[in-house]
């Protein structure tokens, strides 16, 4: 009764103030409206009326900046190589100078020689040119690698696989492609000309998917905002003979059911110089352990955090710039997380001081591990006292590998990263404790000798490596080969 009474007095005031209400609210939507009808026209304009038409497989990113400038000019950004956070950034760093150890761990493989933090994509066929684990090759038949090195640096790969087939690509040495692999990481390797969606442009990807039955043509736009970096961001092999590229999923996508694949097919990369174990090499298995961290598990993808939006007049686009989402916190972790930038970057740096707080000391027990085996075997060890050390060796390192080769798993997944380290560890100390009992054994008594390997150099010198001739014919092929690969793929047209 008495709201009736006090609509009926103020109901002159109450219907203006309708009015005046409704008027507002059209206006705003009429704005809304006519930003969204611009953006529309604007993109409508750019996809309409482009400068060059991109048909094929385009392998020069400079083409295709032409038509879509706002993203080729970030992409290119990924050249810059100054952001430093407190662990790694894309600076250029030689991380065998700073963990000495690692020299030990991969005796007897190429990363023994050199390995380096990752810069930015622009810089992929560089890195691959001067790092000495391709070797130096002076002819097209020369070794060490096969061209299924290349298949991550370059849309040239997939233009390549589709001239001379999949299979006849990874057959071929790695120098024998050096002039057709010429383009860095660029706009082919993700994205269709025609439509300009994301496209799966790796054969690997798309046989791995449906070896466990999954199609890869049924994903969401989301699910391929990640997998168009799980092309590439993952653990893989070189299958048989043929060496072609194959990611060993068929049993799970953990780093115990890969073991198990790899085990089951009786798969090694490399045996160990010191030890003698028959090792696995982990690549840099980041989708793996993306999936098992707390962004995957709520729907984010790679992309939402390392490509954030960018707005230029009416429109709205991805930054091409991948780098760590911490160099441009605003438009990352502030999306969703109401904090400080920080609060937010300590809980970041907080989860990656414990990861590598257990890291380090994996590594150190492991090279205990491993130079003790070959105290063993210098001893008079034999194949079967040795298995148990050797299995041990074999599986504790895996675990390590797969934690540190990983671009960012103490973030990604800190949990499933600290429990991988701390079974490597735990194995590392029962590898320890059987090569003792193997020395008790043989009767031979006192500590394992160790060996000064404080240094990248002393380290190298202790596996025996010979690192003043591999660098001499690193140069060589540096200055022979590398400008006789870039001027054939300039006469061709085949590089800008």
């Amino acid at each position: 009764m008495k709201l009736k009474q006090f609509f009926e007095k103020h109901r002159g005031a109450l219907l203006w103030t309708l009015f005046f209400t409704t008027v507002v609210v059209v206006f705003l939507l009429g704005l809304l409206a006519a930003s969204i009808n611009e953006r529309r026209a604007e993109i409508a304009t750019l996809f309409n009326n482009k400068k060059v038409e991109i048909k094929g497989i385009e392998a020069r990113n400079e083409i295709w900046g032409e038509n879509y400038p706002r993203e080729f000019e970030t992409w290119k950004k990924t050249e810059e190589t100054g952001f430093k956070s407190k662990h790694n950034g894309n600076i250029e760093q030689d991380v065998l100078e700073m963990r000495p150890d690692m020299v030990v761990l991969w005796a007897g493989y190429a990363f023994s020689m050199d390995y380096s933090a990752p810069r930015g994509h622009y810089h992929a066929i560089e890195d691959v040119r001067r790092t000495l684990r391709t070797g130096s090759p002076m002819t097209d038949t020369e070794g060490p690698q096969p061209a299924t090195c290349w298949s991550c640096k370059s849309p040239d790969v997939p233009r390549m696989m589709a001239e001379i087939g999949i299979a006849g690509f990874y057959s071929k040495k790695w120098g024998a492609m050096g002039p057709e692999i010429v383009n860095t990481i660029g706009c082919a390797d993700c994205h269709n000309p025609e439509n300009m969606n994301v496209n799966i442009s790796r054969p690997a990807l798309i046989e791995a998917f449906l070896r466990i039955g999954k199609d890869v043509e049924k994903a969401t736009i989301q699910d391929l905002r990640t997998l168009a970096c799980a092309q590439c961001h993952v653990e893989y092999y070189f299958k048989g003979d043929e060496k072609y590229l194959t990611f060993p999923w068929d049993k799970g996508m953990t780093v115990e059911t890969i073991e198990q694949y790899y085990d089951s097919i009786g798969f090694s990369d490399w045996t160990h110089k010191l030890s003698r174990a028959p090792m696995l090499k982990a690549q840099h298995p980041d989708y793996e352990l993306f999936l098992l961290g707390p962004h995957a598990q709520r729907g984010l993808s790679c992309a939402d955090c390392h490509m954030p939006y960018k707005t230029d007049g009416a429109i709205k686009y991805s930054d091409h710039h991948l780098v760590s989402p911490l160099m441009n916190i605003d438009r990352t972790c502030l999306t969703c997380h109401r904090d400080t930038p920080e609060k937010l970057t300590g809980y970041v740096t907080d989860y990656q001081d414990k990861v590598l707080e257990i890291r380090d000391r994996v590594e150190k027990e492991l090279v205990k591990a491993h130079i003790g085996a070959k105290y063993a075997w210098d001893n008079g060890a034999n194949e079967k006292q040795m298995e148990p050390v050797l299995k041990l060796l074999r599986a504790a390192q895996w675990r390590w590998d797969f934690a540190v080769a990983s671009h960012g798993a103490s973030f990604h997944a800190p949990v499933e990263t600290q429990r991988i380290m701390a079974h490597s560890l735990d194995k590392s100390y029962q590898a320890q404790l059987e090569v003792q009992k193997v020395l008790a054994s043989l009767g031979v008594k006192g500590e394992v000798p160790t060996p000064d390997i404080s240094t990248k150099a002393k380290a190298q010198e202790y596996i025996g490596l010979d690192m003043k001739t591999l660098r001499e014919k690193k140069e060589e092929f540096k200055s022979v080969m590398v400008p006789k690969w870039i001027e054939k793929a300039k006469a061709g047209k085949k590089l800008i």
